[in-house]
């Protein structure tokens, strides 16, 4: 077992499982844009790595993630305040990048909720494939609090997972969505006690199966509701095809033919 710091994110390597955690438990892990590029780092040790088929992101301390870092605006009186406290720039810049990285992995993600998620913290829980929250976590779309409107892909992340109606009244009310009910809804996958320990053992679990089939998979849902089922069906031919040519599809089927555990390599 190896483990490496950087300033604000850690990494550490569990077998074929890289658990990563954002580390400013005094800021309830908010971001500072040095964060990001700290997380981006991790991120592409990750995935250098060809050992390593599932990731786990999680937040140290009490809380998993408060969104961005506000002390990081300038509002300074003066010249051009409008100019600098202007949120765009570190949308584009840093969570952006932050989500669609997160999307494009080429392995399994699950998220740790093990406090709150608040703002893009609620964003970036829900852009991983499967979240697992403590009891105690709760999911907060904080950004009306501040004259601002859900970001990092809230606006789009909740919709898909909760319809209008919830997801409306969350972000415009800015409510606290506990974790019980936020399972219940649909908005996350389980609640355990200890998520951290249930998201290692989730990712244990995916880390043996075919990645290539399993990140195909995300891609296709996510893009479902973009296209009709026509055009979904064509898409399907052609990822089943693609995966036709793997290591992991023939392994599987003969390990089925052969009535016994299949050894995928993630190829």
């Amino acid at each position: 077992m190896t483990s490496e710091h950087t300033l604000s994110v850690t990494f550490e390597k569990r077998g074929a499982v890289a658990l990563v955690t954002l580390n400013r438990s005094q800021a309830l892990n908010s971001f500072t844009r040095q964060m990001h590029h700290d997380l981006w780092a991790a991120f592409d040790q990750a995935e250098a790595d060809a050992e390593i088929r599932a990731m786990v992101l999680t937040g140290a301390g009490r809380g998993f993630c408060a969104g961005a870092d506000l002390s990081e605006f300038d509002f300074t009186p003066g010249p051009d305040m409008v100019k600098r406290a202007d949120p765009g720039p570190i949308i584009d810049q840093a969570f952006n990048p932050t989500t669609r990285r997160i999307q494009a992995l080429r392995m399994p993600v699950v998220a740790a909720v093990n406090g709150v998620a608040a703002g893009a913290g609620a964003s970036i829980a829900m852009a991983c494939d499967i979240v697992i929250a403590s009891p105690q976590a709760s999911f907060i779309q904080a950004f009306s609090k501040i004259g601002l409107i859900p970001d990092a892909g809230s606006s789009w992340l909740l919709v898909e997972r909760l319809g209008l109606p919830r997801a409306l009244a969350l972000a415009m009310t800015g409510d606290k969505l506990m974790a019980e009910q936020a399972k219940a809804w649909g908005m996350i996958w389980d609640v355990a006690d200890d998520a951290v320990a249930a998201s290692l053992s989730m990712a244990d679990k995916l880390a043996v199966m075919p990645t290539k089939a399993l990140v195909a998979t995300r891609k296709l849902m996510a893009g479902a509701h973009t296209r009709s089922l026509s055009e979904q069906l064509d898409q399907e031919r052609d990822a089943q095809s693609e995966l036709g040519q793997s290591h992991d599809y023939f392994e599987g089927v003969k390990a089925f033919l052969e009535k016994r555990p299949a050894n995928f390599k993630g190829e």
